[in-house]
């Protein structure tokens, strides 16, 4: 599908960014490019659609060079997310979603029947978000708008830098969960820019960790876990596949205090669960009910300051 043959990207004050990489990316994979800052992952996504020109070598799609292709039907049929997600702020929601479609010449019932098919794919009522502005959206509902505008002309490749990362924990963790189930429906060809290890084992058939412009090693998640290559890789793993420790409800549970209905997740161990998760992520408030008796609420700023407090006790651990 996409395959690089020894692409070098050289800038004018001598830095190699991107040296000699070869590689496939193969028809309906999702292919993560991973590594430290300034590693050259995307610059090597943005040399796929051209919006970075390579130095030396070349990169084909379907076999054809990027450079014979025509550069405004090159990046019609490539869909394009990016972390500041860059929805036009003075359009409505539809009329993000339908920009590609509309260069594309697609007539407006078509369009619109789009819109609602993507909408609906990824959890936002049609009827309720189609003319809303992105500023009536939280975050991870405009990244979700991002992702599907992506998708509007049904392009055969989606590059996503670092989609995620601006999200908070509980957002970001449904997100991922949200393209792994989308990816299984739409089997699209994903390269994905990450510096998360964590996200790129969850969301990757395969991975492509770099250093220094250069492919360390490209391998399946249990691949580069069970076989690193050499001790960088086995550093930059780290313990990611270790479980992790579970969240425990009494650290961040708090007492009845919501005189106002709210959803409620029936406790089925002592650990935050995954149910519970999904629910914060729409509803700032969750209730706890055991034996049918409500028992508690977790709030999500409880949740995003637990995982905020132990992020900095492992950085202190770690430093």
């Amino acid at each position: 599908m996409i395959t690089f043959e020894n692409v070098t990207k050289k800038y004018a004050d001598g830095n190699t960014a991107v040296d000699s990489l070869s590689f496939d990316i193969h028809k309906g994979e999702f292919f993560v490019l991973i590594g430290p800052s300034g590693c050259g992952k995307t610059t090597t996504l943005k040399m796929i659609n051209r919006l970075i020109p390579l130095t030396d070598g070349t990169i084909f799609i379907d076999g054809k060079k990027i450079s014979e292709y025509n550069i405004h039907e090159l990046r019609w049929n490539i869909g394009y997310v990016l972390q500041q997600i860059a929805l036009f702020p003075h359009m409505t929601i539809e009329e993000n979603i339908a920009i590609v479609p509309e260069l594309k010449k697609w007539d407006d019932a078509t369009i619109k029947d789009r819109v609602t098919e993507l909408l609906d794919m990824v959890g936002l009522d049609p009827d309720t978000y189609r003319n809303r502005k992105p500023s009536e959206l939280s975050g991870g509902e405009q990244q979700r708008v991002g992702v599907v505008r992506a998708l509007a002309a049904d392009p055969d490749i989606i590059l996503m830098d670092e989609p995620f990362s601006a999200l908070d924990p509980i957002s970001r963790e449904k997100l991922q969960d949200d393209i792994i189930a989308l990816q299984q429906n739409i089997k699209k060809t994903i390269v994905f820019v990450t510096h998360d290890m964590q996200e790129a084992l969850k969301l990757a058939d395969r991975i492509c960790l770099m250093k220094d412009g250069k492919k360390v090693q490209l391998g399946t998640p249990t691949e580069l876990m069970e076989k690193p290559a050499n001790e960088f890789v086995r550093e930059f793993v780290g313990n990611t596949n270790k479980p992790a420790v579970p969240i425990n409800l009494a650290d961040i549970m708090q007492p009845l205090t919501e005189t106002d209905p709210v959803p409620t997740v029936t406790l089925s161990n002592s650990s935050l669960s995954h149910e519970i998760l999904e629910q914060l992520s729409a509803h700032e408030v969750v209730g706890i009910t055991e034996d049918e008796q409500l028992i508690g609420i977790v709030n999500r700023q409880m949740v995003i300051r637990y995982f905020s407090e132990h992020l900095q006790e492992r950085g202190a651990i770690n430093g």
